[in-house]
């Protein structure tokens, strides 16, 4: 299989891990703005840099390198959030989406495990 870019990687990979947490957070609710303010507590830089982190001793050498590789993808000056903490979600959304192109049973294995990392019950 083709190599892709490794921005092309986070691309998918933000998509597909915004799909795995909106299939959660709909067995949390029915009303659509608790199922929005849900879904936005999940899908943030901040968020997905601390679960980068909580995954990083299940992740193999190659995945560590994708995320490494992902960091320090340039991010526009006109980003007006921490760079440091987008770099580090644009790691997650890397790993995530190569895994999803390129190996769908590790790619289905990380989703177990972020649903063990990731804490479904956030308050009202």
């Amino acid at each position: 299989m083709e190599e892709l870019n490794i921005k092309n990687y986070a691309h998918i990979g933000d998509a597909v891990y915004e799909v795995f947490i909106r299939e959660k957070t709909i067995m949390m609710t029915s009303n659509l703005n608790k199922l929005h303010k849900y879904t936005v507590h999940y899908v943030n830089a901040k968020f997905q840099s601390e679960l980068l982190e909580k995954l990083m001793p299940f992740l193999s050498e190659s995945e560590i390198e994708i995320a490494r590789r992902a960091r320090n993808i340039p991010t526009s000056s006109a980003r007006k959030i921490d760079k440091k903490l987008h770099s580090s979600a644009t790691s997650l959304e890397a790993v995530v989406g190569y895994n999803y192109i390129h190996n769908k049973e590790r790619y289905l294995e990380l989703c177990c495990l972020m649903e063990k990392l990731i804490d479904f019950s956030v308050s009202s």
